[in-house]
């Protein structure tokens, strides 16, 4: 300070004065533009596992149910051939025990029409869930694709603060709007 009261400042205090007193505007303003789409990442994220895991266990039903009803199918081809041997031994069964023969034959048959019925109704069951899954995964692309533009916009924001280059903080904003715009689209799709 002089003795009139009167003091000069340095570039340096200037800009320390200014800093002070919040004058760095951008990097305030690139701190709040951050936080608010890590905060929209964290969501992204947390939907785009939230649509893998369900879509993966629904894959896991289909699985499921498809080797249930190959079971049924392979018990349909076991009743199948003991029907095939009660027709033989009815045909070379004397003619008292023809009768037994024919009775099983008939019970094979009733029991092959239970089972050929519930392999069908799993093998719907197993499309229907691998279809479901396959569904579950279409918004998980657009929540990846929505993720990779806000990390970017991240990046860029970050870079701007460091440039000091205010065009990078404006292909942020583009970056980060895509991201939230390919988000919206896998929430309506």
């Amino acid at each position: 300070m002089s003795e009139d009261g009167f003091h000069v400042h340095g570039a340096h205090e200037h800009e320390l004065e200014h800093h002070a007193q919040g004058g760095d505007n951008l990097a305030g303003q690139v701190a709040i533009f951050t936080a608010i789409l890590a905060s929209i990442g964290a969501i992204i994220s947390y939907q785009g596992g939230a649509t893998q895991n369900e879509s993966m266990l629904l894959k896991n039903e289909a699985v499921l149910k498809k080797t249930q009803a190959s079971d049924q199918w392979n018990f349909y081809e076991a009743k199948s051939n003991k029907g095939h041997l009660m027709e033989l031994a009815a045909v070379l069964a004397p003619v008292a025990k023809q009768g037994y023969y024919q009775d099983q034959l008939k019970k094979y048959a009733e029991d092959k029409k239970e089972i050929k019925l519930k392999a069908e109704a799993l093998e719907v069951e197993s499309e229907k869930a691998n279809q479901e899954s396959e569904n579950m995964m279409r918004p998980h692309h657009k929540l990846a694709q929505a993720m990779t533009l806000i990390q970017i916009a991240i990046s860029l924001a970050s870079i701007t603060v460091l440039t000091r280059k205010k065009w990078l903080f404006a292909v942020a904003a583009v970056a980060a709007a895509g991201g939230i715009i390919m988000w919206g689209m896998a929430l309506l799709g």
